[in-house]
């Protein structure tokens, strides 16, 4: 988020708010490291959507889609909240979601 100052959080710090909208934080825990290739993933699937929509294909958008979908769960972002989950299930999630999105066509 170069250039830009982070969203506010709530009092609890399970979720950003963002132009008055609540949405789940990212989970604190996952390292630096892994959160940025989560990052990457996710952002990639993301450009995958759009072109896979503008291309009119429906079968590459739905994967595409799958693919945001593991990025955001393995940040914590979707999924069983982080704050309900032991330490040992939060790094299980974000390792199997790197596991499952460094495959190329995972």
């Amino acid at each position: 988020m170069a250039g830009r100052e982070p969203p506010d959080r709530t009092p609890d710090g399970h979720y950003i708010v963002v132009e008055g909208r609540k949405w789940r934080a990212t989970d604190p825990s996952v390292p630096e490291e892994a959160a940025a290739r989560l990052r990457r993933h996710l952002m990639s699937a993301r450009r995958a959507v759009r072109t896979a929509k503008a291309a009119g294909d429906a079968q590459a958008e739905d994967a595409a889609r799958a693919r945001v979908h593991r990025a955001k769960v393995a940040l914590g972002e979707r999924g069983t909240p982080w704050w309900e989950q032991t330490e040992r299930e939060r790094r299980h999630r974000w390792e199997q979601g790197l596991v499952s999105l460094d495959v190329p066509d995972g």
